[in-house]
């Protein structure tokens, strides 16, 4: 495989949040694709206390070449002071749909699809 490609995951406190991060990424092709999944029950240690929450999980299919620029996205564009950024490598997958990641990612593509959107 040519290319590496990753999963990357983070957590925000509403779905209005999440849907932010997942169109910002996908807009600067910083990802191919995000979803949202929630809501969901996280149970975590802050500032010395055990704390439960309800967040939302954003899912975003990238290349490795991009991970940085999503990163700095989400840490730029998230509410929390220490936002979840979790990167899983792709060991395998479709041919096709990883191709599509690739093509998708790809710096400096044209936004055609999004301007025909809006005719």
């Amino acid at each position: 495989m040519a290319h590496s490609y990753v999963q990357v995951t983070t957590t925000t406190d509403s779905r209005a949040e999440a849907a932010e991060l997942a169109k910002a990424a996908v807009a600067e092709r910083f990802a191919a694709c995000a979803q949202l999944v929630g809501p969901i029950a996280s149970t975590y240690w802050w500032e010395g206390e055990i704390e439960s929450a309800e967040e939302w999980m954003v899912l975003f299919k990238t290349s490795v070449d991009r991970f940085e620029e999503l990163a700095t996205l989400i840490t730029e564009v998230h509410s929390y002071d220490t936002p979840e950024i979790i990167a899983t490598p792709v060991v395998a997958g479709s041919m096709d749909y990883l191709t599509w990641i690739t093509e998708q990612t790809e710096p400096g593509e044209s936004d055609d699809a999004v301007d025909d959107e809006s005719d």
